[in-house]
């Protein structure tokens, strides 16, 4: 199914290319790196209150260059990360159009360990990734999407106007990867899916985990809206219990349609970030983060803006063109 579905894209391009010659040459080939030769990186750095918990999250917002409404990626961090992190995705997917909203989670961020030993700052970690932060988290995403209407209708505000919240991306790596997953569309050990936000139509789960409350049929086989995660061979979690190979077993969960898993060769927990970790082994590879950025703007395009020629890319050929040997991909 898979291969004919390809196959069919493939040869529908292929059959108007030859009966219309100047269509192949005046269609550009579809690139999710591209990027406008003079975009400048805008960003803002806002905060929300959210009043029922007398709670401050502080945000990163990244602009796109065009002003009319564009579609909305948001970003949760990892254990002990801020809004400031993983700031090579919030540059492309700015360039690429999105409005990337990068959320810091006060208990579970980087004044977890800051200002501590090494030993100590572990420790807090170890203490910070709980079910009291895990709460906090997933009640985090929609006080800030709540926040995005508001200020998207309020005259005068630097975000008014410019916020497209019929199409809502979320994503998230490691912890923030969890909470990604909670939002929009895993299910709870009760089997409902009690977190998930109706409002998030696809999702990004960066070293996303199988969960400890269900079984992943039970956590992921009701997952509605597309999804794409992305690991590596070597994605074992420096805080908690959970290894590589425990992070495939989501996408084997998952229900088919629109649903994506790449696996790169040799890559550590820390490659979905902006630089290596403590205690790292592997040497970092450059294309990772040029593999990441083509294969998530590719989805964004492909489910937050009804791209066909994003879709026929990630669907065709397109990922081998960005990837290396031994890295796997994967859809259904």
């Amino acid at each position: 199914m898979i291969l004919s579905t390809a196959r069919v894209g493939c040869c529908a391009l292929a059959l108007i290319a030859s009966l219309c010659p100047e269509f192949a040459a005046a269609a550009p080939a579809y690139d999710p790196l591209a990027t406008p030769p003079q975009f400048v990186v805008q960003t803002l750095d806002l905060g929300v209150h959210d009043a029922a918990r007398n709670r401050d999250i502080p945000l990163r917002v990244y602009l796109p260059p065009d002003k009319s409404p564009a579609p909305v990626i948001v970003f949760s961090h990892g254990l002990g990360g801020s809004r400031e992190g993983n700031r090579f995705m919030g540059e492309h997917w700015s360039a690429r159009g999105y409005v990337a909203v990068f959320l810091q989670h006060p208990g579970s961020d980087d004044t977890v360990w800051k200002g501590r030993p090494p030993g100590q700052a572990m420790q807090a970690l170890r203490g910070a990734a709980n079910l009291q932060n895990f709460m906090l988290r997933v009640k985090d995403v929609p006080a800030v999407l709540d926040q995005l209407e508001r200020w998207n209708h309020a005259v005068g505000n630097p975000l008014h106007e410019r916020l497209d919240l019929a199409h809502i991306g979320m994503s998230g790596h490691s912890f923030g990867a969890i909470t990604a997953q909670n939002v929009s569309g895993q299910s709870t050990e009760s089997g409902q899916q009690e977190f998930t936000d109706p409002r998030i139509n696809a999702a990004i789960a960066f070293s996303p985990s199988p969960g400890k409350i269900a079984s992943p049929a039970q956590a992921f086989g009701k997952v509605a809206i597309p999804w794409m995660l992305m690991t590596g061979t070597r994605d074992n979690s420096p805080v908690g219990e959970i290894d590589a190979p425990s992070r495939l077993e989501v996408f084997r969960a998952l229900p088919p349609g629109g649903k994506y898993e790449l696996v790169l060769f040799n890559a550590e927990h820390s490659v979905f970030t902006d630089r290596a970790l403590p205690g790292d082994r592997e040497p970092r590879n450059p294309n990772h983060h040029r593999a990441i950025l083509a294969l998530s703007t590719a989805f964004w395009d492909a489910y937050l803006r009804n791209d066909s020629a994003a879709r026929a890319w990630l669907e065709g050929v397109g990922p081998r063109s960005v990837l290396e040997k031994e890295d796997r991909w994967q859809w259904k």
